[in-house]
Formats: structure tokens, C-alpha cells, sequence
């Protein structure tokens, strides 16, 4: 039997629970996971690959997560390409809400287009986690706020660090 193996395409900057949920919801369905942090040259993210690949492997971790079932990669063009190189036939993408919902159509049929082997699954986030976005979360860090509710442990000390 084959193994079933989807990417999950993001900046992950940083990884919230969001994000995890997603993750958690992927590994569900598929047996492995690709990670694809997304990396563009010309855009300074909070954290560098590195350490949100490091972040990634803590959380994965700490929340026991089979880590075999994990691979983390990144890339720095379009998501199929990465898609292709891995030899997945999925990808999955998260839904917070309607806004993201038509947004994601859009690429998901973009992405038919260009790769019409490959399946875009979509996975709606769980109540609790639907407002969090990575960008909101470095904002209210990045002001001295509170982020516990939003991001692991881990990354939680990683942003204080970052911040103070």
C-alpha cells in the first residue's frame, strides 16, 4: 500500500496554534506531511528558516507529534513546484473563515491549472483557533502583549526573546 502524503504550504512566521491545528487535522487524513516554509528573498521575516524550522521540530515535539511524520522544507517559488519535487498528490490549506474560503478557491484553481495532478484539500480551523494569524500574533508580541492563547509554548519564548 502507498503512502498518502500532503504539503502544507505557509510562512509559519511564527508557527501558531492555528497552524497546528491544521497540521494535526493533515495528519489525520495523511500519513506523513510535508512542511513547506515559504522563504522569498526580497521579504525579512520575523524569524529566519532556521529558527522557524527549529520552532517547527520544538512544537511538533512537545505536542507529540510522530516526527517522522513531519518533513520541513523550504521554498521560495510556487507551491506546486515544491508540491512536485516532493512527490505529494495533495495540498492542504486551512480555512479560518469565508474571506479565506474565496481566496483559497481562487488558488485552488489557479493551481488546478498549473498542476492538475494535484488535489488541494481544504480544512476548516477549529472554533477555538479561527482568529489567530501569524501576522496578528507578531503584532501584539511585538508590543509587549500577551500571545500564550495564541502560539505553543515555544514559540511563546521565542518571541519574548525576539521582543525583549
Amino acid at each position: 500500500m502507498s503512502e498518502h502524503v500532503a504539503i502544507y504550504g505557509g510562512s509559519f512566521d511564527p508557527i501558531t496554534n492555528g497552524h497546528l491545528d491544521v497540521l494535526r487535522g493533515t495528519l489525520s487524513i495523511f500519513d506523513r506531511a510535508v512542511v513547506a516554509i515559504g522563504t522569498h528573498p526580497g521579504k525579512k521575516g520575523l524569524f529566519d528558516f532556521g529558527e522557524r524550522e527549529r520552532l517547527i521540530r520544538q512544537v511538533i515535539e512537545d505536542e507529540g507529534i510522530k516526527a517522522s511524520a513531519v518533513e520541513i522544507i523550504s521554498f521560495d517559488g510556487l507551491l506546486v513546484d515544491a508540491a512536485r519535487k516532493c512527490g505529494v498528490k495533495a495540498i492542504v490549506r486551512g480555512l479560518r473563515d469565508g474571506t479565506d474560503l474565496d481566496y483559497e478557491m481562487q488558488m485552488a484553481g489557479m493551481n488546478e491549472m498549473m498542476a492538475p495532478e494535484l488535489q488541494t484539500v481544504f480544512l476548516p480551523a477549529s472554533p477555538s483557533v479561527r482568529t489567530i494569524t501569524a501576522t496578528l500574533v507578531r503584532q501584539i508580541a511585538s508590543m509587549g502583549g500577551d500571545t500564550t492563547s495564541f502560539v505553543p509554548a515555544a514559540v511563546q519564548r521565542a518571541l519574548t526573546n525576539k521582543f525583549d
